[in-house]
């Protein structure tokens, strides 16, 4: 039964890499026009040994800008890529710079506004808006306790500058099925996609 399943499951995997590959070549008539448009804001949330990579991380980057993605988020819990955040701004200042340099109309596209994240930044998040939601709900004199709800919260988040949009779309790269810490408010509408 074992060998079965095995048999079973790499059948399967050649089926997905033989679709890939023609699917790369452009045999098939419907991935050949890819609607980038639909993607508004990307999110791409990189476990934290892979963000220590910041050469393969930059090369994401470039084939993101390549494709007309206008907003990306990066996101790794332990905050590596704010580390390596210099890095990133040096080489979205360079692309810059080699874009208005050639004024080829193909390249004249808007630039790729990135924007990186971590576990801290939704933690302190949270403890900011519900220090906020404390005051105005259950502080001030003058109004009654009431439940929360979670446009209070999203106001909350708004009101100190945590108001981010949500993205369209999520590439989760790392080694788990989960989205290794993105904060929630961000993702209530978003497709995921995982990359093992």
């Amino acid at each position: 039964m074992h060998l079965c399943v095995n048999i079973w499951y790499l059948a399967l995997g050649l089926i997905n890499a033989l679709e890939s590959f023609f699917i790369s070549l452009g045999f098939f008539e419907q991935y050949k026009d890819l609607d980038i448009s639909k993607v508004k804001y990307l999110a791409v949330v990189i476990d934290s040994e892979e963000a220590l990579h910041t050469l393969k991380v930059l090369e994401l980057l470039r084939w993101l800008a390549a494709i007309g993605l206008k907003k990306v988020c990066l996101y790794d819990p332990e905050g590596v890529l704010k580390r390596s955040n210099e890095a990133l701004t040096l080489w979205l200042k360079s692309e810059r710079m080699s874009k208005e340099t050639t004024r080829d109309p193909l390249l004249e596209q808007k630039y790729l506004s990135l924007e990186v994240i971590s576990f801290t930044d939704a933690k302190h998040a949270v403890a900011k808006a519900a220090n906020v939601l404390l005051k105005k709900h259950y502080l001030s004199a003058n109004s009654e306790k009431t439940e929360l709800t979670e446009s209070d919260m999203a106001e909350a988040l708004g009101a100190i500058g945590y108001g981010a949009p949500e993205p369209d779309l999520m590439l989760i790269y790392g080694p788990t099925r989960c989205h290794l810490g993105f904060p929630a408010w961000r993702m209530r509408y978003t497709e995921i996609v995982e990359r093992l």
